[in-house]
């Protein structure tokens, strides 16, 4: 675990924080500062009035995420507000940086909520429907449920460029992919499988949603929230709860796992327990996502008869994180222009993330993978190639992440007929994100 010291630290040493702005051109004489701003400025402008579509020729829009949250729900750590907020949006515009050279600024929005302190859904969604000219893309982040349904559905219908809700999605397309190769190694299939589900926030909910549409069967779900099974008798369901009530006499989650092919945690540290996952069908798969404590630890899952699991964690095997997806998926988006990230663009995200995983490891991905992941190194992980019980999904520092997802996802927003910009050779396109993200991340270690 990250020392709490080494932390604060790590984010007050001069500069604070963790992202500056840095210019793409020189302005090093007064030629150099007549072109960057008066007189020389005027000309983009002009041209950009006249032909709107030239702000993406002009300015820095085409490479530019806003990563907007209001603090209502960050990590597990919950509503903790705006402010607060702004470490985890800036550390999100890093990430952006450093594996897809996506240059994005964290904005937390504050005077967007109800009286009760929660998002107002109206409020934060014209806020952030205003900075549409300066951005290429608009990442959601820490937004409570259920506002954040509404908030992304709408601005989704109301902006030009992606907006992608990262709780939502995120989560949903890189356990998709970890799911998908784990069913593949025990012969199992996903219409066929029973879920049970441990928490029904915007993860839990999206997550189950962007399985059945891979082609899993909502009658197969059984969810939980705080209160219990998610059952048809309840009357206290928002709209996106009601959509997996079950007809069932299961009531708690102990009942609910049991017979389960899948387990699926977004919930609470510890709420899994060995006798639970005993009561599961054979060689059950168990995603426990609750970060920094899972809802069980994998030793503890394994021992009790669990086949695959994985966490969110970096220190165990298969960690689902956000970062083997986001990066990729607007790079991909933003290259090709993309009006929208859909879900043919999302499925195949989480496809190709399936894939990089089995295919080997070249020698020198084998090097860097040992140096971020040592310990994983010394058990022998990195020298065998194909999928595992310890191996359904990528590392976040395996260099051909993104460059695939990249892919991927551009070849199914040109598809779908999202995309404002052709691409011809995609074996040219993905060798060419290699190369940029090789030269961003030279020139970041300088």
């Amino acid at each position: 675990m990250t020392d709490a010291s080494d932390a604060l630290q790590y984010h007050k040493n001069f500069p604070c924080g963790k992202i500056s702005v840095v210019p793409t051109k020189p302005c090093d004489d007064a030629r150099d500062l007549s072109l960057a701003y008066t007189p020389g400025v005027a000309k983009p402008c002009l041209e950009i009035k006249e032909k709107p579509e030239t702000v993406w020729d002009y300015t820095s829009k085409g490479n530019f995420v806003a990563v907007v949250s209001d603090g209502t729900a960050v990590l597990g750590l919950g509503n903790i507000g705006p402010e607060a907020g702004l470490p985890v949006m800036e550390g999100k515009a890093v990430l952006f940086k450093r594996f897809a050279d996506i240059d994005a600024i964290g904005i937390c929005l504050g005077k967007v909520f109800n009286e009760k302190g929660r998002t107002d859904p109206a409020r934060l969604i014209a806020a952030v429907e205003t900075h549409e000219p300066s951005v290429g893309g608009i990442n959601l982040d820490d937004i409570g449920s259920p506002a954040c349904f509404e908030v992304e559905a709408t601005l989704k219908r109301r902006m030009g460029i992606p907006v992608f809700h990262d709780d939502q999605h995120g989560t949903a397309i890189i356990s998709m992919a970890a799911i998908k190769n784990a069913l593949k190694i025990l012969g199992k299939k996903l219409e066929n499988c029973r879920f049970a589900v441990s928490g029904a926030g915007a993860a839990g909910v999206s997550c189950c949603e962007f399985y059945i549409k891979a082609g899993a069967r909502r009658e197969n779900f059984l969810m939980c929230d705080s209160k219990g099974v998610i059952h048809k008798g309840r009357t206290d369901l928002n709209e996106q709860k009601a959509r997996f009530a079950a007809d069932t006499p299961a009531r708690t989650l102990a009942d609910a796992v049991r017979g389960a092919d899948i387990f699926l945690g977004f919930s609470a540290p510890g709420c899994l327990t060995a006798e639970m996952v005993a009561t599961m069908a054979e060689n059950p798969v168990i995603f426990a996502m609750a970060n920094p404590t899972p809802e069980i630890f994998p030793d503890v899952a394994l021992a009790a008869g669990a086949a695959v699991v994985g966490t969110g964690r970096s220190d165990f095997p298969n960690q689902i994180n956000n970062v083997l997806g986001f990066p990729g998926i607007f790079r991909g988006a933003l290259d090709v222009r993309a009006c929208d990230i859909n879900d043919a663009m999302k499925l195949a995200a989480s496809d190709a993330l399936a894939e990089l995983a089995e295919l080997p490891i070249p020698p020198e991905i084998r090097a860097k993978l040992a140096l971020a992941y040592p310990e994983d190194a010394k058990n022998g992980m990195f020298d065998k190639s194909g999928i595992r019980a310890d191996y359904v999904i990528p590392k976040p520092f395996d260099e051909r992440v993104v460059p695939h997802v990249a892919r991927r996802v551009a070849e199914a927003a040109i598809a779908t007929g999202v995309a404002r910009i052709a691409i011809r050779d995609f074996d040219a396109y993905e060798k060419s994100v290699v190369e940029r993200i090789a030269r961003n991340s030279a020139a970041v270690s300088r």
